[in-house]
């Protein structure tokens, strides 16, 4: 590379054009602070120039990086501009506002200044290669409007469909300078000749910039972030989009624009757009759509854990030691395929899988799963399946969730998977839920229908955070229990959670039939009941759905007022279906719960393992397949609870007790049947031993 310092007269001195290109930045310079700095910058050159001219020394004002391109027969010589864009086209529009000053003053540096900005002479395209600097296609219009004001904007400099009105910056930055420019050659309304040659002569003489232009095996990147080291305004994406194109040089031009630019205009222009520049969050951190975008592309395609942060050296080592694509063409295709699919997930438009899950992803914070998503949603292999891939991701990250199960190891687990599905055969989707369903952990374990239960009926499931899934939850089991006959309805309110007996129960839902024992004792079996009930409040079963407006107006009141106010106001199947009930306790939350449990089921399948009982009753206990030794068959045992006592006796099949409907593979599940809570049953159930007295269950386990 060879650097030359040059005056801001002499960077647009003789027959040349500069070209930015598309994937750089639209211009966007301030007034405040950048212009107001570059100004003073001037007024200081001016200064010494008035006062010690023969002291004056150019004052540096940046770099830039610039490369030769390949001219032919008559074009004009060009240069493509790695770095510094935004410097050189303010002295653009700079030189720009000092020649209209000239003109309305009738000064003879008009014609001087003018031709800092137009080439003349032969050219092969006049009406473009005039034009000394040629901005990308957003800023273009307004550029050439402010050159050259008679100009064929519509010919040359057509409107972007989404920049048609809009007020760009380099035209408040021409504005500006035009009216610094009259206020300095202005003395009490005079134009003042003078004073505008000193101006020029601070431009020619006082002010200068580094031009450093590339030769052959020069690094145009490396030389960028160098030089933007310490730049913070460049995003992740910003420095990816010039590494990605600036190693598409060497394509010339055409038609007096640069070829790279037809990649940028179809890839990249799509993504400098205002849908992905929003904010969305992911956990604690809020960064650009583009950003997480290209995240978990990256992601995706290394079968590897990303950080945003590091996400652009992450990229370029990738690539540069990889080698992973034949072309930056096929490069931007493998991200635009990526965006597409994301774009999808944002926008979260219902009816569409992808859609769905972008929904149900906001509401389970589990972002992590996405570079699965999009490996999925691009691989050709998986086509017609993937409505079935992402529902089994529901099903696993929804169930562990309810299950209580931790999420720590989601980042790892998801691209884990992305490594397994790409070395498997045709059917990607079948092998994923193989893998999920094989997991044995509590890191990563795919609860199956007896675990899911227990933990639904067992776990209190209600806290503020969980609203949103919650909501989800419910919303998903409304739309499927609406029959064929029913009307189809879009669910547009603004739901809200609603206990059906409200957390402060004891106000108006108090337990009946208990009365104070001699000397205002209370009778324990009372107060058992009000542990149970406190117990069953924020379980699934005394969950629903109402408006804001109606949960406020009934949230704490009695069953008698609250449960005709929810069916006259309400037209959820989740709601209509409380009709069935007179009363309201725990014994019909736990009725509920059930039902609700079996319509999910429905939706959100279980994992698929061979040689265990898949009944609704069995439970973890069988995943490990009786690891655990159990009781022989025909061993007589009993559970006390709540003042009942349960007699039960081992089967080939399981554990049968008595009075209540089918047969237990765990002590824990019986217990979770009869309790309706999470239990350790091995603590909770006594065997009959030789003898005829009762042993502890967990006494008999760790004797056996």
């Amino acid at each position: 590379m060879k650097p030359y310092t040059r005056s801001v007269i002499e960077l647009f001195d003789g027959k040349k054009r500069y070209l930015i290109p598309l994937y750089q930045r639209q211009y966007a310079w301030k007034v405040h602070t950048q212009l107001e700095l570059l100004w003073e910058d001037i007024e200081r050159a001016i200064h010494r120039l008035t006062t010690n001219r023969a002291s004056v020394s150019p004052h540096f004002m940046g770099a830039l990086v610039v490369t030769q391109i390949k001219t032919f027969g008559k074009q004009v010589q060009a240069f493509e501009i790695i770095d510094g864009q935004q410097r050189l086209t303010t002295f653009a529009l700079l030189l720009a506002a000092i020649r209209d000053v000239a003109i309305s003053s009738s000064s003879r540096y008009a014609d001087e200044i003018q031709k800092y900005l137009v080439n003349d002479g032969v050219m092969e395209q006049p009406d473009v290669e005039r034009f000394k600097l040629w901005p990308s296609r957003t800023d273009r219009r307004s550029f050439v409007s402010i050159v050259d004001p008679s100009a064929d904007l519509d010919a040359i400099a057509p409107t972007p469909n989404d920049e048609d009105g809009f007020v760009r910056r380099s035209t408040a930055a021409h504005a500006y300078f035009k009216q610094k420019v009259q206020d300095h050659v202005y003395i009490d309304g005079q134009f003042d000749e003078h004073r505008l040659e000193t101006l020029f002569e601070a431009l020619k003489e006082g002010l200068a910039a580094v031009s450093i232009e590339l030769e052959s095996g020069d690094d145009p990147q490396t030389i960028f972030e160098t030089l933007n080291s310490r730049g913070v305004d460049l995003t992740p994406a910003d420095l990816m989009r010039n590494f990605i194109f600036q190693r598409a040089k060497g394509l010339g031009q055409v038609d007096g624009a640069l070829i790279v630019d037809r990649l940028y205009e179809k890839h990249w222009l799509p993504l400098d757009r205002a849908f992905w520049n929003q904010s969305d969050s992911r956990g604690r951190q809020s960064r650009q759509r583009l950003d997480w975008m290209l995240t978990d592309h990256l992601s995706m395609k290394i079968g590897g854990l990303v950080s945003v942060e590091t996400l652009f050296e992450s990229y370029r080592r990738w690539v540069l030691n990889n080698v992973p694509f034949p072309s930056v063409e096929a490069e931007l295709e493998s991200i635009s395929a990526t965006a597409e699919v994301e774009k999808k997930l944002f926008e979260q438009e219902k009816d569409n899988p992808l859609g769905e899950f972008g929904r149900f992803a906001d509401a389970f914070d589990v972002s992590t799963a996405m570079p699965l998503v999009v490996y999925l949603a691009t691989e050709g292999n998986v086509g017609g399946d993937l409505s079935r891939a992402l529902g089994v991701l529901q099903s696993y990250i929804l169930r562990r969730d309810i299950c209580g199960l931790t999420t720590k190891n989601y980042n790892r687990l998801f691209v884990g998977i992305i490594t397994i599905l790409r070395e498997a055969d045709a059917n990607k989707v079948g092998e994923m839920v193989a893998y999920l369903s094989s997991r044995q952990s509590d890191i990563d374990r795919w609860p199956d229908n007896s675990e899911w239960r227990q933990a639904w009926l067992g776990r209190d499931q209600y806290k503020a955070a969980r609203q949103p899934r919650l909501r989800f939850l419910l919303e998903a089991i409304e739309l499927t229990k609406r029959s064929v006959q029913n009307e189809v309805i879009e669910i547009k309110s603004d739901l809200t959670i609603e206990h059906i007996m409200p957390q402060s129960w004891r106000d108006e839902w108090p337990v009946l039939g208990f009365e104070y024992l001699d000397e205002g004792e209370l009778d324990p079996e009372f107060l058992a009941r009000q542990a149970e009930r406190d117990a069953a409040i924020n379980k699934l079963g005394n969950l629903t759905l109402i408006t804001g407006p109606l949960n406020s107006s009934i949230s704490n009141g009695p069953y008698s007022v609250k449960m005709p106010a929810v069916r006259s106001h309400t037209s959820l199947a989740l709601n209509r279906e409380l009709n069935r009930y007179d009363e309201w306790n725990e014994n019909t939350i736990s009725e509920r719960g059930l039902a609700l449990f079996e319509t999910a089921c429905q939706i959100w399948n279980g994992p698929e393992r061979s040689g265990v009982i898949a009944s609704s009753s069995s439970n973890r206990d069988d995943m490990l397949q009786r690891s655990v030794k159990f009781p022989p068959t025909g061993t007589i045992c009993k559970f006390t609870y709540s003042g009942n006592t349960y007699m039960a006796k081992v089967l080939d099949e399981g554990l049968s007790v008595e009075g209540v409907v089918g047969t237990f593979n765990s002590f824990s599940a019986a217990s979770s049947a009869i309790t309706s809570t999470s239990r350790n049953g091995w603590l909770d159930w006594y065997l009959r031993d030789d003898k005829g007295g009762w042993i502890s269950a967990n006494d008999w386990r760790r004797s056996a």
